[in-house]
């Protein structure tokens, strides 16, 4: 039988006990649906609305919302990739990272992957500013795939999935699934969520994992939610819809390897034209 995964929507608040509890919900749920992996969205920890509360609010990975969920990864036997942590680096920062920690079942921080590609828009046409450098530090690397029981995952967040050098990066570097932990706005997340998903699993051939935040969380942030798994072919074969909840899949790498070798595009692919990319890779 193939393993199960389980892509996780919730709507985080400025509360982290609130949250957690949430968290340790829907764990019981995937682990009930016998997944193996529980996928949980951009700021799982918290959600705050004001760039003082956000720094405020951060810990580093060595904190206790971390060492909760370790713990709550042990206890259950799952692992868990927590997508967008927001991990502080020094008690007197004034930015913090966007931290993508992947924590096996033993209860053991496996990877961490800080966003390299931050979300930032002031539009003076829509009077829409949002500035996520404002706060946030970028990663400086691309986290390698790492090997699991289900695959060998490869490591990003919300904003990453609109520059497809990084997937297809990841791609050449071993990955079988590609995570996007997200927490897409409504008006983005209705024009272009899906599609880009969709394209990224289409021109990678992998599986892509891409866990939300859904509703409103206060009252300058509402969230577009269906989070969901696409296959390697472009499929989606599991989606949550606007509420709070999980969806899960099978991850058939006999499937995905079908795939690759009936349309092998990266055969095709002519990295010595080009030097972008071929840089990067």
């Amino acid at each position: 039988m193939n393993p199960l995964v389980a892509v996780c929507q919730m709507t985080s608040i400025a509360d982290k006990e609130k949250n957690f509890e949430v968290v340790r919900n829907l764990v019981v749920q995937a682990k009930e649906r016998r997944a193996q992996i529980a996928f949980f969205p951009e700021a799982c920890d918290y959600l705050a609305d004001n760039k003082k509360d956000i720094v405020a609010l951060s810990e580093p990975l060595t904190g206790s919302t971390v060492y909760k969920y370790k713990s709550l990864a042990a206890e259950h036997d799952i692992w868990l990739s927590l997508g967008g942590l927001h991990e502080r680096q020094s008690e007197d920062s004034e930015k913090i990272s966007n931290s993508h920690v992947l924590i096996n079942n033993q209860g053991s921080i496996a990877a961490v992957y800080r966003k390299i590609h931050l979300f930032d828009m002031d539009n003076k046409d829509t009077g829409v500013r949002l500035m996520e450098s404002d706060y946030v530090v970028p990663g400086a690397n691309i986290t390698p795939p790492v090997s699991t029981p289900f695959g060998k995952i490869g490591l990003s967040i919300c904003y990453d999935m609109r520059f497809p050098e990084l997937s297809l990066t990841l791609r050449k570097s071993g990955a079988d699934i590609l995570t996007f932990p997200s927490a897409f706005t409504y008006q983005t997340g209705a024009a272009h969520w899906e599609v880009l998903l969709r394209a990224r699993a289409i021109e990678t051939q992998c599986y892509i994992i891409a866990a939300a935040q859904t509703g409103s969380h206060n009252k300058k942030r509402t969230s577009w939610g269906h989070a969901m798994i696409v296959d390697p072919w472009g499929a989606v074969v599991a989606q949550c819809g606007e509420k709070t909840g999980i969806a899960v899949a099978e991850v058939d790498l006999n499937f995905l390897e079908n795939v690759r070798r009936n349309m092998p595009c990266e055969n095709h692919r002519r990295t010595d034209l080009y030097p972008t990319m071929n840089a990067s890779t």
